[in-house]
């Protein structure tokens, strides 16, 4: 058994070693990084930002339907119409 340990440790050793050098990166490419998530955060923000306004704006037009189409419903009835679809 001790024969299998000796076998797989240079085989963890490389393992192991070529973790930590993969691992090992450039405060430039962390810096980079950084930047990228920061300016992916504030495009997000953005997007939110824009939904709820173009969310408010859909709800306003939702709104002005819906009058317009009760003060059809009144004017029909005063002129004795019927609407259609109704």
């Amino acid at each position: 058994m001790r024969k299998a340990l000796v076998r797989t440790s240079p085989l963890l050793s490389v393992l192991f070693a070529s973790v930590a050098l993969a691992s090992c990166q450039s405060p430039r490419v962390q810096a980079n990084m950084a930047d990228a998530i920061n300016q992916f955060g504030t495009e997000v923000s953005d997007i939110k930002q824009q939904l709820a306004e173009i969310q408010f704006q859909v709800d306003s037009l939702r709104q002005v339907a819906a009058k317009q189409d009760s003060i059809m419903a009144r004017l029909a009835n005063l002129a004795g119409m019927p609407l259609p679809g109704r």
